[in-house]
């Protein structure tokens, strides 16, 4: 990068170089970590049985056995392999099982820990073989064994050796022995005295616990670091028999040279250097093969293998599937009992004694003193009393004149107590109604059930029911049985088999219920809590008069708060709602609008003045300071300024300290007071002289924070912080791990190595005592470059001094210097240069020393920091204990927040020349064609495009061409589409906008033809070449990873970036004018923040951090110091590079990025599942889309809320909805999208929402707070859509009344006309006829042509003791046999009149209800029998009947 700002323009330079590092660095090498942690999670369930199933840490003391009890019978008896087997006293048994014991020795083991720390290289003359730190070892080895042969004589030895943690200590105990011999002492021996350290984990169960969590189940970390020693021996035989024959190539004449050369390759370091020797031993011709072999086992040593370094520690990191829910409600339960206290600094009034304000009533006709009373009381009896009366006055205006007497006064008081009592009377009636209501609704949903098992739809053909319909019959099954209302009627006549289902059935839906108890248990624990924490509350404020009370002297309803309140919450309202609907209005512009309600107006204010002034700081340095430059004071003073009127407002509306919503009421607030602070007393102070070293420079490197304020003003940013800190434990259990690795290998590299890896500088000397005087070092210009010399000439040169001294960047003399070391290889840099200076100065075999180190730091060490960092986000983000189908549902959900509808305008109704175009545009072979030319043209950018190579302009011609073909295609695509539905596409704008810029070069190509325009037209192959991501599924998938990635990290990367801003405004201050040295160049500095920010990125890669720290460590007599302003010295700052640059590599390398790689791992999960795993598939998701764009003409993503049922009876396949079987879910979807914006448009993702919540099953994929809230919906949908339809079915019973009513009233009168007529013919008899055949006929066929109407009418009314003889009749008639009327009047000679009559009652009865049937109804003399089961057969008409006008609606109830 340095060599392109020397050769172009610097802003190319950076941005090209930059760009490269965020998307290949960052993103696309973290997508194959996402891609091995999913493929490993695939195959977990194969491996288990190999692996063994997970379990808790266990002490390895106890053990089970078998033991028969006094009953006869067996059972697991816990042992403890500690009793006491010895030949010991009773009193040494109990005193070696006494914690007191134990501690004695872990405190042992802690100082020979801090005594072998304590050990350094003290030189040549003072070094013996026995001193101090020996006698030190052999008397804690003696210790150590005689603790080992106590444990031996108070266990014996097979009760020892069963223990493994025994069999470690025994194997130390004897290594440690062989140490102190003399002979031994300062061998490899001391890798036993070390490893004592690990013996100190057993002090902390939390550490011990991590421990087992991790290394416990040794079978696949084990397995995995067998499978990369054996990939390295096997790679490195390999290339042992490759390149062995090269000459001039000495990586590879042995085979332990060539494992670690193909080591060197593994961990990334100078692996480049490797392969360039390697060609250019080679030669040109087997060149590109060798440098395919390295590229390969590069990518797959650093991509994959360490990819399932980290799956694996993730993979031991995850819960049993089991435990997740208990976990899940053990710690709602956690939160519950959290919320319930107050914090300390509010608990505190507690302390002090009750002091309510009180109140003295003096206006009282009495004789009496009445005590005073609460104010808080009266307060609340008197606003009560005035919120009822207002209420009676506005209700009733004559009461609210001046005229009103005291009796009138009186009226309204009663007529408020009657309302009250009426208003208690009515609860009580409609809570009876509501039982009776529940009452019905259990019988319907019983008979519902009956008629579902008895079959009645046995006769219909078998059809696969959609997913919908299979989850709504789950829930209604699982509710009927929940409820267990007629269990015992369902189950008659039922086989053993049924019934023994139905009673598993059974005995799983009542632990659904106890669950849902617990859950509702749970919910009403965290409500009891915030009902106390209120309760205490307000408690408090009503007995402690300063409670609630900023700085004790603002009161609490003061208006000056109350206008501080205003100004400090007043914010945006982004939601715009309609007033009449109060549903939310979609805008055009609601993402600008939701980034103008994130924070408030203050919030909003003090962002920009927080920029500014950061803005203003980038221009400081040590030759333009703010202390001499007024116009960079500016920004200081209006800073200090609005955060002074910021803070104000704030204490005096929340409070400072002892209020519910203080400024400090968390580490937040405290930043803010600490940066308020420092800005205000530098500003007050302005020092003009600021010693290196000194308090005013670390006032200036405090200031320095300043940019941290926008983590507090951002929420979002809060957020990061939170995922930042609340992962702090198992982030500090791996510190303490690698810690003690460091520990170990820097004690025994200081056993081994202290003093002897300095040498002379002067090569030819090789003994200390030689190495004096001065000596002629030659200076080279360049590596590559041979000057020639003339004969006798000299090379260029000066003379030094000669100096026995260690290696400039790392030593093993003390074990602080040799564990900074082993930091600096732990982050794999500089590790190559240590492994050649150990080999060369002390000997092959202690190359193995830092190989080791390096395998466990790498492979093992730095993987567990990225796999807690997953592990952490995942369980703030709430996914560490989702069980799998909660985790498929989260990221269903966030599937569907992505998918959009489509933008493809349908196809041309005719058969003309748009349709043709419209087919050919969207056939596969088509888009496939067009995917091919793209990569035609883009394989042109292979050769380099330069203006004086003749072989350019055939190129150029070539892709001129490609652009008029492209231009071909979207000319195509509008004609087919038109130019509406072709802009619609965000993908069809991208092709248009690039070829437009195609077209744009073509005319500028010819019309100049230099090297800008040759530049330009690569630039649009490279633009063309990204159109063919979305064009294929997997390109597709990995590159909605990429884009959702960065749209989710952005915070996460806005925040690297703050801190990247702070530890530059600091590393100007303190290292701005450091001498330049190895790293330390006019390229990298610290002399501006501009150039400290490239730096630092350069850091964040990790590219030779360390070599720039030593630069930086810089200190006299190498520099020149100055002791009364730090610009005007050249040193660094040891103790300042040391804490700065470890914290900042740290926190960015180790943490920070590791927060990307988690984002990409999750949003990776959500593309990367197969059809089997996902609850909606990317086919009903496209179907979707399809009937969505069907519905949606407009193409606006929204539809009126009536179109909904249009849509739902379009869907086909697993998201059908079948009106014939599933009309009661068909109402329900309808009514919640009714419901949701209150009868208003719904969007797509509102439809898509609904159906997915439909299409699962909520008792498995909803977590706890969603299922409530989930269950609670459905209940109400249900409930309301029950209501709607009996108002339905009661309005159509009520018509038929009416009709009835009608139709009987007619009939009465004309009774009422033919018993006149009889009255009168009766008082003037004629003479009698026996029959009249005509008329007879003539009311027979009148009653037969109203006998369907009438009789289906009269079924759907009410069950009558007609309708068995109706039915009969019916079914006669339907036979076509002739039948003869029951209980007819049969009359020795029936005159014509009484005939008439009795057709007349025929008619009033509906034509089939003969005369025994009135007789009835007039002498109701029927058995009890008869009418019950006539009851019941209507009943059962009623519950099965089929159509709608016949109660269909009610059935489904």
């Amino acid at each position: 990068m340095y060599r392109a700002i020397d050769s172009f323009p610097r802003w190319r330079s950076y941005f090209y170089f930059i760009t490269l590092i965020f998307f290949l660095a960052w993103l696309v090498k973290n997508v194959f970590i996402a891609v091995i942690i999913e493929t490993f999670a695939e195959i977990r369930v194969q491996f288990q049985q190999m692996w063994g199933s997970r379990s808790s840490t266990t002490s390895t003391a106890t053990t089970q056995m078998f033991h028969e009890d006094a009953a006869g019978g067996w059972q697991l008896v816990a042992v403890d392999v500690n009793k006491p087997q010895g030949r010991a006293p009773a009193c040494l048994q109990q005193m070696m099982r006494s914690s007191v014991f134990h501690m004695f020795i872990l405190s042992m083991v802690t100082v020979d820990v801090i005594v072998a720390a304590s050990n350094y290289h003290k030189g040549e003359s003072f070094r013996r073989q026995y001193d101090e730190f020996y006698l030190a070892e052999v008397a804690f080895t003696v210790l150590f064994d005689l603790e080992a042969l106590l444990k031996i004589w108070c266990l014996g030895f097979t009760g020892y050796i069963s223990s493994s943690l025994h069999k470690f200590e025994l194997l130390l105990v004897i290594g440690t022995t062989l140490h102190v011999y003399p002979d031994l002492y300062h061998s490899q021996f001391t890798y036993f005295q070390v490893l004592r350290v690990v013996r100190l984990i057993k002090i902390s169960p939390a550490l011990e616990d991590f421990v087992y969590k991790i290394f416990g189940p040794g079978k696949k970390l084990g397995s995995l670091v067998v499978f990369t020693a054996s990939l390295l021996i096997v790679m490195s035989a390999i290339s042992l028999q490759m390149f062995c024959f090269v000459e001039e190539l000495d990586r590879f004449t042995t085979f332990p040279r060539a494992f670690m050369s193909m080591f060197q390759i593994l961990t990334q370091e100078g692996w480049v250097d490797v392969m360039d020797q390697t060609l250019n031993a080679v030669g040109h011709m087997w060149a590109p093969v060798v440098a395919i072999y390295f590229i390969l086992y590069h990518l797959f040593a650093t991509l994959i293998l360490l990819s399932l370094f980290v799956a694996v520690i993730l993979d031991n990191l995850e819960l049993d599937e089991d435990l997740k829910k208990l976990k899940q409600l053990k710690q709602s339960e956690a939160n519950a009992d959290t919320k319930e206290k107050l914090p300390l600094r509010l608990r505190i009034f507690e302390k002090f004694p009750n002091r309510p304000q009180m109140v003295k009533i003096s206006k009282l006709p009495s004789d009496f003193t009445v005590p005073k009373i609460r104010e808080s009381f009266m307060k609340q009896f008197i606003d009560r009393q005035q919120q009822d009366t207002c209420c009676l006055l506005r209700s009733l205006p004559s009461a609210s004149s001046s005229s009103c007497d005291h009796s009138k006064r009186s009226a309204i008081e009663d007529k408020y107590i009657d309302q009250k009592l009426r208003k208690s009377v009515f609860s009580i009636r409609a809570r009876n109604l509501l039982e009776k209501e529940t009452a019905v609704t259990k019988i319907l949903r019983a008979c519902t059930r009956q008629r579902m098992l008895s079959g009645s739809f046995e006769g219909q053909p078998a059809k696969e029911r959609s997913i919908l319909s299979v989850q709504h019959h789950i829930r209604q099954e699982r509710r009927s049985l929940r409820h267990g209302s007629n269990s015992q009627r369902i189950s008659r006549g039922k086989s053993l088999e049924t019934l023994t289902q139905d009673h598993s059935n059974t005995v799983r839906y009542r632990n659904a219920q106890r669950e849902d108890s617990e859950i509702k248990m749970i919910q009403e624990k965290k409500e009891q809590a915030e009902m106390k924490r209120k309760v205490q509350e307000e408690e408090l404020r009503e007995n402690h008069p300063y409670f609630d009370k900023p700085l004790f002297i603002v009161g609490r309803e003061h208006r000056f708060r109350n206008f501080c309140r205003v100004v400090v919450r007043a914010r945006f309202n982004a939601s715009k709602t309609d007033p009449v609907t109060g549903a939310v209005k979609n805008t055009k512009y609601h993402q600008l609008y939701d980034l103008l309600g994130l924070v408030t107006y203050l919030d909003w204010v003090m962002i920009i003045v927080t920029i500014c002034s950061c803005i203003s700081m980038m221009f400081e340095s040590p030759f333009r300071r703010v202390m001499h430059a007024p116009t960079l004071q500016i920004a200081e003073y209006v800073f200090v300024i609005f955060m002074s009127i910021e803070l104000n407002l704030k204490i005096m509306a929340d409070g400072l300290f002892f209020t519910p919503t203080a400024v400090i009421r968390d580490f937040g607030g405290v930043m803010d007071i600490f940066i308020y602070l420092v800005s205000l007393i530098f500003l007050c102070w302005m020092p003009q002289n600021v010693p290196a070293e000194s308090g005013a420079q670390l006032l200036m490197v405090l200031r320095c924070l300043r940019p941290l304020r926008i983590f507090k003003l951002v929420p979002q940013m809060r957020k990061v912080v939170r995922e930042l800190f609340s992962g702090f434990k198992e982030i500090f259990l791996v510190s303490i791990l690698l810690l003690t690795l460091m520990l170990v290998f820097a004690s025994f590299g200081v056993q081994l190595f202290a003093g002897k890896l300095a040498k002379c500088n002067d090569p030819n000397i090789i003994r200390r005592e030689d190495c004096n005087g001065i000596f002629r070092i030659n200076v080279s210009v360049s590596k590559n470059l041979n000057l020639k010399l003339r004969p006798g000439e000299k090379k260029p040169g000066f003379w030094v001094p000669r100096v026995w001294a260690n290696p400039r960047n790392f030593n093993f003399d003390n074990v602080g210097n040799a564990m900074l070391a082993l930091f600096e290889v732990l982050s794999l840099k500089g590790w190559v240069e240590v492994r050649d200076v150990i080999i060369h100065r002390v000997g092959p075999m202690h190359g193995i020393y830092i190989h080791v180190f390096v395998f466990l730091g790498c492979m093992i060490g730095l993987t567990l920091f990225v796999g807690v960092v997953i592990a952490n986000f995942n369980e703030n983000k709430g996914t560490a204990l989702l069980t799998v189908d909660q985790r498929r549902w989260e990221d269903l959900k966030s599937r569907l927040k992505i998918a959009q509808p489509l933008h493809l305008p349908p196809r041309p109704d005719n058969d003309g020349f748009r349709a043709k175009m419209y087919d050919i545009t969207q056939h596969p072979f088509f888009k496939r064609t067009i995917a091919l030319l793209v990569l035609a043209q883009s394989v042109l950018l292979s050769v380099k495009w330069d203006v004086e190579d003749p072989v350019t302009v055939p190129l150029a011609t070539m892709s001129v061409v490609f652009t008029f073909i492209f231009v071909l295609e979207v000319t195509m695509k509008i004609i087919a589409m038109s130019p509406a539905g072709f802009w619609q596409s965000r993908r069809n704008r991208y092709d248009l906008l690039v070829t437009s810029l195609g077209v744009v070069w073509v005319v500028l190509h010819f019309a100049l033809l230099n090297a800008y325009t040759y530049m330009m037209g690569a630039c649009v192959i490279v633009f063309r070449f990204f159109s063919i991501c979305g064009k294929h599924v997997t390109l597709k998938m990995l590159l909605l990873t990429v884009v959702v990635s960065m749209y989710k990290s952005f915070f996460i990367i806005v925040g690297m970036f703050l801190l990247l801003l702070c530890y530059a405004f600091a590393g100007v201050v303190l290292f701005g004018t450091v001498k330049y040295g190895e790293n330390i160049n006019r390229h990298a500095n610290f002399s501006s923040a501009g150039k400290a920010i490239t730096v630092l990125f350069r850091i964040v890669t990790g590219e030779d951090w360390n070599k720039i720290m030593h630069d930086c460590m810089v200190q006299p007599p190498f520099c020149t110091p100055d002791e009364f302003t730090y610009w005007a010295t050249d040193c660094g700052n040891y103790a300042g590079a040391l804490m700065y640059f470890c914290s900042f590599y740290v926190i960015i390398a180790y943490i920070m990025l590791n927060l990307l790689v988690a984002i990409i791992v999750e949003n990776f999960s959500l593309f990367y599942s197969t059809e089997e795993d996902q609850l909606l598939s990317y086919n009903d998701l496209r179907h979707f889309q399809i009937i969505w764009n069907m519905v949606d003409d407009k193409r606006e993503g929204v539809i009126p809320t009536f179109r909904v049922k249009f849509l739902l009876r379009l869907l086909r396949g697993r998201l059908e909805v079948d009106l014939d079987k599933d009309k009661l879910l068909f109402k329900h979807m309808c009514y919640e999208m009714e419901r949701l914006h209150n009868g208003g448009d719904v969007t797509f993702h509102d439809v898509l929402s609904m159906l997915s919540y439909r299409s699962v099953d909520i008792r498995k994929s909803l977590q706890l707070e969603e299922l409530l809230a989930r269950e609670q919906l459905e209940y109400t949908i249900e409930e309301e859509v029950a209501k709607q339809t009996i108002r339905m079915w009661l309005k159509k019973c009520l018509k038929r009344i009416r009709a009835k009513q009608q139709q009987s009233c007619s009939i009465i009168h004309s009774l009422r006309e033919s018993q006149q007529q009889e009255r009168t013919r009766f008082l003037n008899p004629p003479s009698i006829e026996t029959t009249q055949p005509s008329e007879d006929m003539n009311a027979n066929s009148q009653d037969n042509n109203m006998q369907p109407e009438t009789s289906s009418q009269q079924q759907l009314l009410s069950p009558t003791l007609s309708d068995r003889g109706g039915s009969r009749q019916d079914a006669a008639d339907a036979a076509g046999k002739p039948q003869r009327k029951i209980g007819q009047w049969r009359l020795p000679s029936a005159p014509k009149p009484i005939s008439h009559s009795v057709s007349s009652v025929n008619l009033r009865f509906g034509g089939r209800t003969t005369m025994k049937s009135v007789v009835c109804k007039m002498n109701p003399m029927t058995d009890t029998a008869s009418c019950g089961s006539e009851v019941k057969k209507w009943w059962t008409r009623q519950l099965t009947v089929e159509s709608d006008e016949s109660g269909d609606d009610l059935l489904d109830l």
